[in-house]
């Protein structure tokens, strides 16, 4: 199942009673998990690989040290990040676990802003790491339904459709814009006994009310001025089979009347026709708001909603089941790349926070769109914000990018990335820390 992974835990690894409960707390106040250690083999005696933190650990205890604990962490899973507290001494052996993958180290003495950022930085990249590992497994694993999510409500929006598909009753479908309505009237025709036949949609909303009823009903040979063939309508274009009725709450309120007979009687009397073409359909139909609200508010017919709320299914909107985002946009991110050739896509934060904060007025449509302009690379903040950025931010911007290039280029190797920007090693931890920038995430097998 994809999620986005919230719920963090910082272990933190140290056999000096006093500094690690003066850590733990520094932590702690600023409202970090964290849970203690004494010992390295008490931490790999709990650990997995789907450990959804980070550690912290110090590199002088006895039994196991710090770098023995971070080889056979890396072992478990080469992604988690493990930061090192290094005494002076312990510096080069540091710098050293760092080029063989440890996330950062910290020498004694340090301050304690400097251990939370450390550690921020690392939960936020475990997040990501966790996050694209999921994408990736999704995307191995299609869904067994179009109508994804383990959400209570798509779990029972599912049974229903699968229950509702067999009878061969009118349904009405409520959801707001984006929800999928049309996407649930595909699945009960596709797994109806009508299947084999026509699956006919009409946009109720877009239907110009001076042609409604040619375009509904037909119109029979000379009974339109100019016009010298019958036309079929799209009502019995869709005998035998399904008409969807889209957005029926935007159907013209004089052509309400004549619909409803079509399907008080199943037939249809074309304009200008003599005698009514009987029918053998099912109406599906679907509508963004409340009939009932639009019925008293008097521009839909009463008569015509009961006949039409046969079977009611209603479709919740996306912020009502923010768990089904993660699967959903997995989903989409997987038929963007292939749509588009686009290849490894990897989560970024912005998209990370987008996809947990944003309440997507649009639901699940907009959901997909974002996905394609994700994959696409188009998921950057907004178009105009560069304009207001003052000098100072334009240069750090222009410094992030050059460094991110650096490491793109060297695939994260700290050393390489340092010769080629040719600047002091100190700068360039300095920078890539205000920056925000994670070397690791830039790690890949050559």
């Amino acid at each position: 199942m994809t999620r986005l992974v919230n719920d963090q835990q910082l272990w933190f690894v140290d056999d000096d009673p006093g500094l690690r409960e003066a850590n733990v707390q520094t932590l702690e106040l600023a409202g970090i998990a964290v849970r203690a250690f004494a010992d390295a083999a008490s931490v790999l005696a709990e650990i997995g690989p789907d450990f959804a933190g980070a550690i912290v650990s110090d590199i002088r205890m006895p039994g196991m040290d710090g770098l023995q604990l971070f080889a056979r962490l890396r072992a478990i899973d080469p992604e988690l990040p493990v930061i090192l507290i290094t005494g002076h001494a312990d510096v080069p052996m540091a710098v050293g676990a760092l080029r063989d993958g440890a996330f950062d180290f910290l020498s004694k003495p340090f301050a304690a802003d400097h251990l939370v950022a450390a550690v921020t930085r690392a939960l936020a990249h475990r997040r990501l790491v966790l996050d694209n590992r999921a994408l990736r497994a999704a995307a191995a694993t299609p869904p067994d339904s179009p109508l994804i999510g383990d959400s209570p409500a798509m779990v029972r929006l599912r049974e229903s459709v699968a229950q509702v598909a067999r009878a061969d009753v009118d349904v009405l479908i409520e959801g707001e814009t984006g929800t999928g309505k049309e996407l649930v009237a595909a699945m009960l025709h596709r797994a109806s006994p009508r299947a084999a036949r026509p699956f006919v949609a009409v946009a109720c909303a877009a239907l110009p009310e001076a042609h409604a009823e040619i375009e509904l009903f037909g119109h029979a040979a000379d009974a339109v001025p100019g016009v010298r063939f019958a036309r079929t309508g799209r009502v019995e274009a869709s005998d035998r089979g399904t008409l969807f009725l889209d957005d029926i709450d935007g159907m013209p309120l004089p052509v309400q009347p004549r619909l409803l007979r079509v399907l008080e009687e199943r037939e249809v009397l074309p304009v200008g026709a003599e005698r009514p073409v009987s029918l053998d359909l099912r109406v599906i139909a679907s509508a963004k708001g409340d009939l009932r609200a639009l019925v008293k508010r008097g521009i839909f017919r009463s008569d015509l909603y009961f006949r039409l709320d046969v079977v009611r299914l209603s479709i919740p909107p996306l912020r009502e089941r923010r768990a089904d985002i993660a699967p959903l946009f997995a989903a989409f991110v997987a038929e963007a790349a292939a749509q588009t050739g686009q290849t490894g896509f990897r989560m970024t934060d912005f998209v990370r926070r987008h996809l947990l904060d944003h309440d997507w007025p649009g639901n699940v449509r907009e959901l997909r769109n974002f996905a394609f302009s994700a994959v696409l690379g188009l998921d950057d903040a907004a178009p105009d914000a560069a304009a207001r950025q003052a000098l100072p931010e334009r240069v750090h911007a222009y410094e992030a990018m050059l460094l991110r290039e650096a490491l793109e280029t060297t695939r994260g190797n700290v050393t390489q990335a340092i010769d080629l920007l040719g600047v002091p090693r100190k700068t360039f931890y300095d920078k890539i820390q205000r920056a925000g920038i994670i070397p690791a995430e830039f790690r890949r097998p050559r």
